[in-house]
């Protein structure tokens, strides 16, 4: 699903509220946080993600890497923080993210 600006402005509304509910370290991307990142993201759909690695480089290459594992979505990027939005279609449509049509 690609969103358009006013989407993503949408979901940067509802994101700026959060805490990062993911954090990777120094150790990088392991299975088992891929798998935890699939889950909180599957019952959230809108999460920060918090990368703590030592270069833009490194930091802009493991959220690349955690959206297209994923098929998540980089709403925005600021500093080591990082919102990520996939809609689940499995949950019930009362408890999904609504965004706008526009």
């Amino acid at each position: 699903m690609d969103l358009n600006e006013h989407q993503k402005k949408f979901l940067r509304g509802l994101g700026h509220q959060l805490k990062p509910l993911i954090i990777v370290g120094d150790a990088g991307l392991s299975e088992s946080l891929l798998a935890e990142f699939e889950s909180t993201l599957a019952h959230h759909e809108l999460i920060k993600v918090r990368v703590r690695a030592g270069d833009r480089e490194a930091r802009d290459e493991i959220i690349e890497k955690l959206c297209a594992e994923s098929s998540a979505q980089l709403i925005q990027r600021i500093g080591n923080v990082a919102l990520v939005f996939r809609q689940n279609l499995r949950k019930k449509p009362e408890k999904r993210i609504r965004i706008p049509a526009r």
